[in-house]
């Protein structure tokens, strides 16, 4: 199949496919005698674990780390495995900052509702976002 097809069949743009190809993600497509990259399903499937593999989070490098060691002939399965753990630890910490920033942002709001705009002064830019005052 010629790279439209191929793009249309993953939902990608051709630019995307190509973009890949050049990213190391996927072998070098074979040509046809009119010079037209040519596909078949392995670049299908390597398409649709590329696009897995990001909905899962992984980076392009991650995911080049894969398709590595995949064709070292290795299974990748481990690597993998720690990838994933690693994401999921990534996002658990960023949910505690998360939770801690919206914290500070409910205090400041209600901090807001209980100032008076009128006892702002031009030292303070803004009472709400002042440090360690509660007028």
């Amino acid at each position: 199949m010629f790279i439209g097809e191929l793009a249309h069949t993953v939902g990608l743009p051709t630019r995307t496919v190509r973009f890949y190809e050049r990213a190391g993600l996927l072998p070098e497509p074979a040509r046809a005698a009119n010079g037209y990259r040519t596909y078949n399903d392995e670049t299908v499937t390597r398409l649709q674990f590329i696009r897995t593999s990001q909905a899962a989070g992984l980076t392009l490098a991650e995911i080049r780390s894969i398709i590595d060691i995949r064709d070292a002939g290795q299974p990748p399965c481990t690597h993998v495995e720690q990838l994933l753990a690693a994401k999921l630890a990534d996002v658990r910490e960023r949910r505690q900052q998360l939770a801690a920033m919206e914290a500070e942002l409910e205090a400041l709001i209600d901090r807001s509702r209980r100032l008076d705009p009128d006892q702002c002064n031009d030292g303070d830019i803004c009472q709400i976002l002042h440090p360690g005052s509660e007028r």
